[in-house]
């Protein structure tokens, strides 16, 4: 299917964050969903980076959900042209991982707990391909830029990138290219708690 390009020219090029000698050529960007990713990816690739996605989210709270947020980041990677490599689902995995803070408050230690889950999957990913990572959970209003800083560099401050999609009205743009391209919009972060 082909589509119309994105606006390539909505933002100008952002200045980089880290000395490029210190960046790998692709970036893994860890990736949530299309709302998410669109102005992330726009942003990158602006800038002259390479981006590989990964789609790891084993804690969203279904099948069916993963899969539908997996089809508009597949749709998200054929506009603009990246590669897409989706983490096996795990809800489990995640499950045990989060175990004991189910009735933590949204925004509480275990979204933090869930943010190392991914973030940790992503690293791993990251190293055997010999690339630096970041993740687009920063542009979420929701989500703490700050804290997924630290989680980040704990625990892979070899190859993690701590940028900041928020800047620059990241989310809207996100939100801008969702409703150009007719990406699935969820209104939950995505794990069975997360309702509540």
């Amino acid at each position: 299917m082909n589509f119309p390009s994105p606006n390539n020219n909505h933002h100008q090029p952002p200045s980089p964050q880290q000395p490029q000698s210190h960046r790998s050529p692709t970036l893994l960007l860890h990736i949530c969903c299309a709302p998410c990713g669109g102005g992330c990816v726009e942003r990158l690739l602006d800038a002259g980076r390479s981006v590989r996605l990964f789609y790891s989210n084993s804690n969203i709270g279904s099948n069916e959900e993963f899969d539908r947020r997996l089809e508009s980041v597949r749709k998200l990677a054929e506009i603009f042209h990246v590669e897409l490599e989706v983490d096996p689902y795990d809800h489990a995995a995640w499950r045990e991982f989060v175990r004991g803070l189910e009735d933590e408050p949204e925004r509480g230690a275990r979204c933090t707990r869930c943010f190392e889950f991914s973030l940790r999957r992503t690293a791993e990913r990251a190293r055997e391909l010999g690339m630096h990572f970041a993740t687009t959970l920063t542009v979420s209003p929701h989500k703490s830029s700050s804290v997924l800083f630290e989680v980040g560099g704990r625990i892979a401050h070899d190859c993690f990138e701590p940028i900041d999609f928020k800047k620059r009205d990241g989310f809207k743009r996100g939100r801008e290219i969702a409703r150009q391209y007719g990406f699935y919009l969820q209104n939950f972060c995505g794990c069975e708690f997360s309702f509540r």
